[in-house]
Parts: structure tokens; sequence; C-alpha cells
């Protein structure tokens, strides 16, 4: 299988993934309106840079007389799109990858955003605590101190 079978086949599992026939330009669009994604994501702008230029490449290919598989790709082209396919099937693309850390960053954001109410709550029952402590030392203070007048 030589580059645009295998191009072929990431096309098709990107069409898949995201439910769209632009299939690796939706995946490529995706990875640019993604926010902060190479923040998240190690590699995310390599990855990006590599699909848009095999993107590229598939179009000269198709589209221009002089332009062939043969003198537009190397063995290692092919093989970085088979293993962005196996990427994508082993949720290990970018755009998993940036789903995977959003949620977990949003499941601990909510964990700690509970512990803080939580502390919270913990420190108004101990201030009150606190008030009705020293309500009754004063109290028991004056009954003592009455009493015995």
């Amino acid at each position: 299988m030589g580059f645009i079978d295998s191009y072929k086949e990431l096309e098709k599992i990107c069409g898949d993934l995201l439910n769209d026939e632009r299939r690796v330009s939706a995946y490529i669009d995706e990875m640019i309106n993604t926010p902060r994604g190479s923040y998240y994501v190690v590699d995310w702008n390599e990855d990006l840079k590599k699909l848009k230029h095999y993107r590229w490449i598939r179009n000269k290919i198709v589209h221009e007389p002089d332009c062939n598989e043969q003198n537009m790709c190397t063995p290692e082209d092919k093989l970085w799109i088979d293993t962005f396919r196996s990427r994508i099937i082993n949720q290990t693309d970018p755009l998993s990858l940036y789903e995977k850390t959003i949620y977990s960053h949003h499941i601990t954001t909510k964990i700690n955003t509970t512990n803080t109410k939580q502390k919270k709550n913990e420190q108004k029952k101990r201030f009150i605590l606190l008030k009705i402590t020293i309500f009754l030392f004063v109290f028991l203070l004056f009954y003592y101190i009455f009493k015995n007048i």
C-alpha cells in the first residue's frame, strides 16, 4: 500500500470520527479551532503542520499531472500517515488527547471547587461553635459572679 492508499484510509477514519465529508480537512480545521490545543497536547503544532503538509502532497499528486508518489513522497511519509491513523484508532491523536486532558481538568476543577466549598462550610461551623462557646463562657462567668453576690 502506497502513500495515497494510506491517505485514503486516514481520510476515511477522519470522516467517520468527525462525521464530516471534508475528512482530513475537517480534522485540521478542528485542530485549528481548538483553543489552546498546543498548551494541553505535546506536539500539537507539529502534528497540525504535518497533516497540512500531507494534505498538500495528496492534492498535488491527485491534481498535478507531473506529480506522483515517486517524486513527492518518501517511505517515511507513508509511515507517518499510518502511524497517525493508528493514533486515532488508539485515541492518542491530538484531538483525543485534548478531550481527555480537558475532561480531566474539568473533573479536577470540579473536585477542587467542591473541596473549597466544604472547607468554607467547615470554617463557618467552627466559627459558630466558637461564638457559642464564648457566649456560654461569658454567661457562666456572669452567673457565677452574680450567684456569689
